[in-house]
């Protein structure tokens, strides 16, 4: 039968868990790692290892399988096979319908900016580890044995009051306490949460001042809206000049440049000539060496102002686009003969 509408505060006591940042609780993580392995029918292991982060996990994941010290992985009994009847078990219940209902209302609403995470944090580890023992394809394997803590929010949003069994309640409470961990028969390794997470409005990664993600062991990523970015790029964007714009050869790089600098600003500056001009707008144009050219549409708002001034916007439109007013247009996702605003702002 179809599922009710999931509490909005079971879904957001997940988002939060994903999140989270600061230290993690180490006696409730270290109690949920207990009872995952006896939820799975495995002994305890014998000892719990903290690591500062998902790289330092990896590393050391890859180093004791190597050494053999850690025993067999125990992921698929720990994480994959209570997950697998967990989720039967609710579809049992609700049938494909409300499942999907369900997932709807729960999971689905963590997926991608969850998703989106740890794929990056994975291609980080691997980054930043190539020169550790055992190298690259170490790390990788590493990698593998991995269970996502507190970033698996949105399989546990869906299965959260619906686990009649609680066949997950040891993973749910190593995601509330702690972050990635790895699964052991003698060893489980378990990480620390971020101390940091900087994101956009549209849950991308996005700090043009420092990492927009960091560990307390020192592991960062750095991105722009997203966009992965050095390090040493984000310290030279505060003294930009549209020379320096125009000689950077890496086009996605330029264009984080372009954003940060201010698109208006660098048109002006870099004495740009308007194309064309109509009712619409002004249409502005820059040829940029190895990428597509800056096409924008200046427009004023017809609306004043609190203080009586009429203000400005830019709109980056596609380079194919010959008149402002087809710009606009465009950015209504309409023909320019099918732009006809009642007023024009």
């Amino acid at each position: 039968m179809p599922t009710e509408a999931a509490p909005a505060d079971t879904t957001g006591k997940w988002r939060e868990v994903a999140a989270a940042t600061g230290p993690a609780d180490r006696t409730a993580a270290e109690e949920g790692v207990r009872l995952a392995y006896r939820l799975a029918g495995l002994p305890e292991p014998e000892r719990i290892v903290w690591v500062g982060s998902p790289r330092e996990g990896a590393v050391a994941a890859a180093r004791l399988t190597t050494e053999g010290t850690a025993g067999r992985c125990v992921r698929d009994a720990v994480r994959t096979r209570p997950w697998a009847v967990a989720r039967q078990r609710v579809l049992d219940r609700l049938g494909p319908a409300g499942w999907a209902e369900h997932w709807a209302l729960t999971g689905a609403q963590l997926w991608d900016t969850t998703v989106t995470l740890t794929e990056r944090i994975r291609t980080g580890v691997v980054e930043t580890s190539a020169d550790e023992a055992g190298g690259e394809q170490a790390v990788r394997l590493a990698l593998l044995d991995a269970v996502l803590g507190q970033h698996d929010a949105a399989w546990l949003a869906a299965f959260d009051d619906q686990d009649g069994g609680g066949t997950v309640e040891g993973i749910a409470a190593v995601a509330r306490a702690a972050g990635w961990w790895w699964p052991y028969e003698k060893t489980a390794i378990v990480s620390e949460r971020p101390v940091e997470l900087h994101r956009d409005e549209a849950g991308r990664l996005d700090r043009g001042d420092g990492p927009a993600l960091a560990f307390p062991d020192g592991f960062a990523l750095h991105a722009w809206r997203g966009m992965p970015v050095p390090a040493e790029f984000l310290g030279g964007l505060a003294g930009l000049t549209p020379q320096r714009i125009r000689d950077e050869e890496n086009a996605e790089l330029r264009r984080v440049m372009l954003e940060h600098y201010g698109y208006d600003r660098y048109l002006e500056e870099s004495g740009a000539e308007p194309l064309q001009r109509d009712e619409a707008g002004v249409l502005w144009r820059i040829e940029l060496e190895g990428d597509e050219p800056l096409v924008m549409v200046e427009v004023v708002n017809s609306t004043p102002e609190p203080d009586g001034t009429h203000r400005t916007y830019w709109l980056r439109v596609p380079p194919r686009t010959r008149t402002a007013r087809e710009g606009v247009a465009w950015t209504f996702g309409l023909e320019a003969d099918e732009y006809t605003p009642e007023r024009e702002t």
